[in-house]
Protein backbone atom coordinates (compact mmCIF):
# COMPACT_ATOMS: atom_id res chain seq x y z
CA UNK A 1 0.00 0.00 0.00
CA UNK A 2 1.13 3.71 -0.66
CA UNK A 3 -0.08 6.80 1.03
CA UNK A 4 -0.24 10.32 -0.24
CA UNK A 5 -1.17 13.00 1.65
CA UNK A 6 -2.85 16.37 0.29
CA UNK A 7 -4.09 19.72 1.22
CA UNK A 8 -7.59 20.50 -0.26
CA UNK A 9 -7.44 24.31 -2.13
CA UNK A 10 -9.68 26.22 -3.34
CA UNK A 11 -9.25 25.33 -7.19
CA UNK A 12 -10.90 21.68 -6.04
CA UNK A 13 -13.90 23.21 -4.52
CA UNK A 14 -17.37 24.47 -5.32
CA UNK A 15 -18.93 27.47 -4.15
CA UNK A 16 -19.52 25.82 -0.63
CA UNK A 17 -15.99 24.92 -0.29
CA UNK A 18 -16.61 21.16 -0.79
CA UNK A 19 -14.67 19.28 -3.20
CA UNK A 20 -16.53 18.89 -6.53
CA UNK A 21 -16.92 15.28 -7.16
CA UNK A 22 -14.86 14.60 -9.92
CA UNK A 23 -12.16 16.20 -7.96
CA UNK A 24 -11.78 12.92 -6.25
CA UNK A 25 -10.99 11.30 -9.26
CA UNK A 26 -7.75 13.55 -9.76
CA UNK A 27 -6.63 12.46 -6.00
CA UNK A 28 -7.17 8.95 -7.36
CA UNK A 29 -4.77 9.19 -9.87
CA UNK A 30 -2.54 10.95 -7.70
CA UNK A 31 -2.59 8.01 -5.74
CA UNK A 32 -1.91 5.48 -8.14
CA UNK A 33 0.81 7.56 -10.10
CA UNK A 34 2.32 7.56 -6.50
CA UNK A 35 1.98 3.90 -6.15
CA UNK A 36 4.00 3.17 -9.23
CA UNK A 37 7.01 5.82 -8.34
CA UNK A 38 6.50 3.91 -4.81
CA UNK A 39 7.24 0.82 -6.87
CA UNK A 40 10.25 2.02 -8.81
CA UNK A 41 8.14 2.94 -11.92
CA UNK A 42 7.10 6.43 -13.70
CA UNK A 43 4.49 7.10 -16.66
CA UNK A 44 7.70 8.21 -18.86
CA UNK A 45 9.79 4.89 -18.64
CA UNK A 46 6.37 2.78 -19.10
CA UNK A 47 5.33 5.19 -22.20
CA UNK A 48 9.33 3.86 -23.39
CA UNK A 49 8.56 0.39 -23.07
CA UNK A 50 5.56 1.49 -25.43
CA UNK A 51 3.19 0.66 -22.42
CA UNK A 52 0.33 2.65 -20.95
CA UNK A 53 -2.09 2.20 -18.03
CA UNK A 54 -5.73 3.06 -18.53
CA UNK A 55 -8.97 3.03 -16.52
CA UNK A 56 -10.98 0.50 -17.89
CA UNK A 57 -13.96 0.89 -14.85
CA UNK A 58 -14.58 2.59 -12.04
CA UNK A 59 -16.72 2.37 -8.97
CA UNK A 60 -17.32 5.25 -6.60
CA UNK A 61 -18.57 5.28 -2.83
CA UNK A 62 -18.73 8.75 -1.64
CA UNK A 63 -19.02 8.57 2.33
CA UNK A 64 -18.22 12.55 3.64
CA UNK A 65 -17.04 15.65 2.05
CA UNK A 66 -13.80 16.74 1.80
CA UNK A 67 -13.68 20.65 2.65
CA UNK A 68 -11.66 23.56 1.73
CA UNK A 69 -8.34 22.94 3.62
CA UNK A 70 -8.61 19.63 4.70
CA UNK A 71 -5.48 17.42 4.70
CA UNK A 72 -6.67 14.01 3.25
CA UNK A 73 -4.24 10.78 2.60
CA UNK A 74 -4.97 8.76 -0.43
CA UNK A 75 -3.96 5.43 0.10
CA UNK A 76 -3.42 2.86 -3.08
CA UNK A 77 -3.48 -0.71 -2.68
CA UNK A 78 -3.63 -3.08 -6.32
CA UNK A 79 -5.07 -6.42 -5.99
CA UNK A 80 -4.30 -9.15 -6.95
CA UNK A 81 -2.86 -8.40 -11.21
CA UNK A 82 -5.41 -10.51 -14.09
CA UNK A 83 -3.87 -11.09 -17.43
CA UNK A 84 -4.38 -7.54 -18.94
CA UNK A 85 -5.98 -5.39 -15.59
CA UNK A 86 -5.69 -5.30 -12.46
CA UNK A 87 -8.05 -3.69 -9.82
CA UNK A 88 -6.74 -1.18 -7.63
CA UNK A 89 -8.74 -0.39 -4.24
CA UNK A 90 -7.66 3.40 -3.27
CA UNK A 91 -9.82 5.36 -0.21
CA UNK A 92 -9.19 8.55 0.73
CA UNK A 93 -9.36 9.83 4.42
CA UNK A 94 -9.15 12.52 6.95
CA UNK A 95 -7.85 12.09 10.35
CA UNK A 96 -8.83 8.43 10.28
CA UNK A 97 -12.38 8.80 9.27
CA UNK A 98 -13.63 7.17 5.58
CA UNK A 99 -14.68 9.90 3.00
CA UNK A 100 -14.35 8.33 -0.31
CA UNK A 101 -13.68 4.33 -1.38
CA UNK A 102 -12.76 3.96 -5.03
CA UNK A 103 -12.24 0.45 -6.92
CA UNK A 104 -10.84 1.04 -9.93
CA UNK A 105 -9.53 -1.01 -12.91
CA UNK A 106 -6.67 -0.25 -14.45
CA UNK A 107 -5.76 -2.42 -18.20
CA UNK A 108 -2.32 -2.57 -19.49
CA UNK A 109 -2.49 -1.60 -23.08
CA UNK A 110 0.52 -1.23 -26.22
CA UNK A 111 0.54 2.78 -26.55
CA UNK A 112 0.59 2.74 -30.25
CA UNK A 113 -1.96 0.16 -31.05
CA UNK A 114 -4.05 0.72 -28.12
CA UNK A 115 -4.37 -2.90 -27.43
CA UNK A 116 -4.49 -5.24 -24.54
CA UNK A 117 -0.47 -6.09 -23.37
CA UNK A 118 0.47 -8.34 -21.04
CA UNK A 119 1.93 -6.53 -17.50
CA UNK A 120 5.71 -6.11 -18.11
CA UNK A 121 7.33 -9.05 -15.81
CA UNK A 122 8.88 -5.78 -13.22
CA UNK A 123 5.90 -4.08 -13.04
CA UNK A 124 3.56 -7.79 -12.32
CA UNK A 125 5.68 -8.55 -9.72
CA UNK A 126 5.47 -5.59 -7.72
CA UNK A 127 1.83 -5.66 -8.14
CA UNK A 128 1.59 -9.26 -6.92
CA UNK A 129 3.40 -8.16 -4.29
CA UNK A 130 1.36 -5.36 -3.01
CA UNK A 131 -1.60 -7.63 -3.24
CA UNK A 132 -0.53 -10.19 -1.12
CA UNK A 133 0.63 -7.56 1.59
CA UNK A 134 -2.99 -6.18 1.86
Amino acid sequence: MTSLDLRVYIEDTDAGGIVYHANYLNYLERGRTEWLRDKGFDQHSLFERNIALVVRRLECQYRLPARLDDYVTVETRAGAPRQYTVAFEQQIMRHGKLLFRGMVDIACIDATGYKPARWPEDLLSAMTLDSQNA
